[in-house]
């Protein structure tokens, strides 16, 4: 019954793919919520943790962007019950699906829903973001977009005071497996000066691969509905450079080309898998600067700059600047 249950997960990757699993393995959802005016960025990551001796944990990490603070909730493992039909997390108290979150943890409690989400697309032998690499079993992490873009409605109690997220923006992502990659840069935003129905997802990353490695990596630019992607597996070309706090991507097809500049910003510690191990530690901003133009035929049919931007550049960095 588990391997039933993988195998469905496998062609939802919003969905827990931990059946049957008990050693060396997490699987953790990232839900980013920023309020109407962009003075209060939260995220909520909740998961799962099982290390090399069956050690078992699951969790909730909470992330601050603005006060630069995080808080991590352990719970018993035999509280973290997914659903094996749908993405439908209870975890204690708390629940998290594609639709709502709602919240009842020391000093944070209420309930968000997500409306007009907008998952990343399914493709004939594409079940997600990450293509045809979805059905290779040993890779090292693997990576979900459960929504690019979704407006919210409701209402959060966070220490003393009331946060309302009515007609703020989310973002739902997710990554499972054994350890988070040696090398990476990611970087997402819902909120740039020029549009309001756009997201940014980019991320580089270093790939154990067959007793060798490779530099992958996965983008793409939702605007106004449409979705321009950027990946490894669709012969995409990539061009990275990375000189003290300011980050330079490129991603270009045969007939789109993607630019980023990214300034990082004070930052927030958060603890990553290794082995699947909740030891690791990463430090993620959600106050960075990305400048975004977007291409298409030569032609710039984009333009703009977020300041609430999500960054990470972690881990040696200098293993991706291979071109």
């Amino acid at each position: 019954m588990d391997l039933f249950h993988r195998l469905r997960a496998t062609w939802n990757p919003d969905m827990y793919h931990g059946w049957g699993r008990t050693r060396r393995y997490f699987e953790g959802w990232y839900f980013k919520i920023v309020n109407a005016n962009q003075s209060a960025a939260l995220a909520f990551i909740p998961g799962i943790s099982m290390t090399e001796s069956g050690e078992q944990h699951a969790f909730i990490q909470v992330m601050d962007g603005m006060a630069c603070t995080a808080q991590y909730h352990p719970f018993p493992a035999g509280q973290f019950q997914p659903s094996h039909r749908e993405f439908d997390l209870q975890l204690g108290p708390n629940s998290f699906s594609a639709s709502q979150m709602h919240l009842d943890l020391p000093g944070i409690s209420g309930e968000i829903r997500f409306q007009n989400t907008n998952p990343w697309p399914k493709m004939f032998g594409a079940p997600g973001i990450m293509g045809w690499y979805s059905f290779v079993p040993f890779m090292e992490c693997f990576h979900g977009v459960v929504s690019l873009h979704h407006s919210l409605e409701g209402a959060l109690q966070y220490g003393k005071q009331k946060i309302d997220f009515s007609g703020g923006r989310g973002y739902i992502e997710k990554d499972w497996g054994r350890s988070f990659p040696r090398a990476y840069v990611w970087m997402q935003t819902n909120h740039f000066d020029t549009a309001d129905r756009v997201s940014l997802l980019a991320s580089v990353a270093h790939i154990p691969w067959m007793g060798s490695s490779f530099i992958g990596f996965l983008g793409g630019l939702w605007l106004e509905g449409r979705l321009f992607r950027f990946a490894t597996y669709t012969g995409a070309k990539k061009y990275l450079e990375i000189a003290g706090d300011k980050v330079s991507l490129i991603f270009k097809n045969s007939k789109t080309e993607l630019r980023l500049q990214a300034h990082q910003a004070p930052g927030t510690a958060l603890q990553s898998p290794i082995s699947g191990e909740m030891t690791g530690k990463i430090n993620e901003s959600l106050q960075a600067t990305v400048h975004a133009e977007l291409l298409e035929n030569g032609r710039r049919i984009f333009e703009g700059t977020s300041k609430t931007s999500g960054l990470e550049v972690a881990g040696a960095v200098e293993l991706l600047l291979k071109n």
